[in-house]
């Protein structure tokens, strides 16, 4: 327990040694990480200021947008900002912390979008029911359940990684501070933690991705049956549900759902789901749903006419 002392601050290798190619993703990022604060802000603006907006759906985005916030948060100023420097240092207590934070936020955007595919399964399967199911008291502890979930599974991840002792080397080949990566530098055999580690972040990924992918196969049963217009416009909004799912399961399984092991690739497949998905949300939601389209607009409309006055 005393080696535990021994590192105080990890060194992250970051995305990229390239000083080069360092200065284009800085750019980059910056922009990246811009998108993601002001498209999530103006979703829950727009969802709270809008008397249209006020389905469970609605209410459920409104949070997935909070939660894109602050999940992108986690990682993209501190990426951000490494770029600008050679030598990129965090603190053992940053390093815990960034990892709670991260699984925190991480698996309630999990927990999230498999409640929000339960809510289009009731809303189309069951629609002379859907208020009386899915009412402002069952989404509010849906997303409660979310968030208690959430806490439950970060706060086992870091008490498995904090009562390891770390001794040397304190150099981690990643741009944030996870659990695979930590493992690999602990000074003792990690094999039954990372088993249970691949247990409780892989099981949960891979539970909720079938629960999806179950939920999207009884719509799409249930479709069979509805008239070919309100077919469309139930595909045209699953499918956008189904793109942000896809693009932030993806990338989940792959590094969680296997033993204590890291690859080269990653750094890149983490970008996909601490930047990438949460960038694409607002987009994604927005350009394929008119109601929102048609809000931000009366939005925008509202805001001129006060400033003219």
């Amino acid at each position: 327990m005393e080696n535990k002392t021994n590192v105080t601050e990890f060194i992250l290798y970051g995305l990229t040694q390239d000083k080069a190619v360092a200065k284009v993703c800085f750019s980059l990022f910056l922009v990246f990480y811009a998108t993601i604060i002001l498209g999530n802000l103006l979703i829950i603006i727009t969802i709270k200021s809008s008397e249209q907006l006020n389905s469970p759906m609605y209410f459920f985005l409104s949070y997935l947008s909070f939660v894109d916030v602050s999940y992108s948060t986690v990682t993209a100023p501190k990426l951000i900002y490494d770029l600008l420097f050679e030598k990129k240092t965090i603190s053992f207590v940053g390093c815990i912390a960034q990892l709670f934070a991260g699984h925190f936020f991480g698996c309630t955007e999990i927990f999230l979008l498999t409640v929000m595919a339960y809510d289009r399964c009731i809303a189309i399967c069951k629609p002379l029911h859907y208020t009386s199911i899915v009412n402002k008291h069952v989404c509010g502890w849906l997303v409660a359940a979310s968030w208690v979930g959430a806490f439950v599974h970060s706060l086992v991840q870091t008490l498995l990684v904090i009562q390891l002792p770390f001794c040397g080397p304190n150099e981690i080949d990643h741009f944030f501070c996870d659990v695979h990566p930590l493992l690999k530098l602990a000074c003792t055999d990690t094999y039954i933690i990372g088993v249970i580690v691949a247990a409780n972040s892989g099981v949960i990924s891979l539970i909720c991705f079938v629960i999806l992918v179950v939920s999207y196969a009884v719509i799409l049963v249930s479709l069979r049956t509805q008239p070919s217009e309100g077919r469309l416009k139930a595909l045209y909004t699953c499918s956008s549900h189904i793109t942000v799912v896809v693009l932030f399961f993806g990338p989940c399984i792959f590094i969680y759902m296997r033993p204590s092991t890291t690859f080269s690739a990653d750094k890149m497949v983490s970008v996909f789901y601490t930047i990438i998905t949460p960038m694409l949300n607002p987009l994604i939601y927005t350009l394929r749903n008119e109601a929102v389209k048609n809000s931000m607009k009366k939005l925008w409309s509202r805001k001129v006419k006060s400033s003219e006055k």
